[in-house]
């Protein structure tokens, strides 16, 4: 049986979701960026650029990136639209490392981050041309209550873009879910030094909704049009939500 995603938690504590996952994120901080291009083998690169074109056709002026970490997907939209951008992030250990990114790339003219809570949005309602969030749905303490605030600050017949992992089907399926159980959490406690937080990642992906059982949440929370991409045999898959 599939746990509900909200139970699923990086340390198992009592503290909230929310503070776990922020005290997580806190923890990875200095080699987060490290270990998600060695763990991917950097297809997430090919991932956020996929999104950044569909995004394109939009013409956004001003996007908001949630759960924007350490800054990769605000820089690939800003240099793929030219649109200013503001991150937006619970663990400001990951922000502190995605503001010296953007000064180095001399960006910090275009790209703001803030601390903030997806939940909670500092913005007033239709303010965005577009809204991204790139692997941080899965880690919302309350999924409706984040996707509707998502929907709530993206203007109307415009879209919010989600980009999160989701499960291998078919006779590579066991393979993929060997390595992401196995391997991936023990290079991740390797380097990190945080053991919980690798096992927490294919826990939560195992946990949570993909494919259609997304989309028909994406429709409950408003949105009237929902179109999804699957990338790399369905390894992640891109949402595509308009209001």
């Amino acid at each position: 049986m599939t746990k509900d995603i909200t139970k699923v938690t990086p340390y198992n504590s009592e503290a909230t979701k929310k503070s776990q996952v922020e005290d997580m994120f806190d923890n990875i901080a200095p080699k987060y960026d490290l270990l998600n291009h060695v763990l991917s083998m950097k297809i997430d690169v090919l991932w956020r650029n996929t999104l950044v074109k569909m995004m394109k056709k939009d013409n956004p002026q001003e996007v908001l990136d949630v759960a924007t970490g350490t800054g990769d997907l605000a820089i690939t939209i800003e240099k793929g639209t030219n649109a200013k951008v503001i991150g937006l992030d619970l663990s400001q250990q990951m922000l502190n490392v995605g503001v010296i990114k953007i000064k180095k790339l001399k960006l910090d003219g275009k790209i703001s981050m803030q601390k903030g809570d997806a939940e909670n949005l500092p913005f007033e309602d239709n303010r965005f041309d577009a809204v991204s969030v790139a692997f941080g749905v899965r880690n919302f303490e309350n999924l409706p209550k984040g996707l509707a605030e998502l929907r709530r600050v993206v203007k109307d017949n415009k879209s919010v873009y989600i980009l999160e992992f989701s499960k291998v089907e078919g006779f590579l399926g066991p393979f993929y879910m060997f390595y992401f159980k196995n391997i991936l959490p023990a290079i991740g406690r390797l380097v990190s030094k945080d053991n919980r937080a690798y096992t927490y990642l294919p826990d939560s992906v195992n946990a949570f909704p993909f494919g259609e059982k997304m989309k028909q949440i994406l429709l409950d929370t408003g949105f009237k049009k929902v179109e999804y991409k699957k990338l790399s045999l369905g390894i992640a898959t891109i949402y595509k939500a308009t209001k």
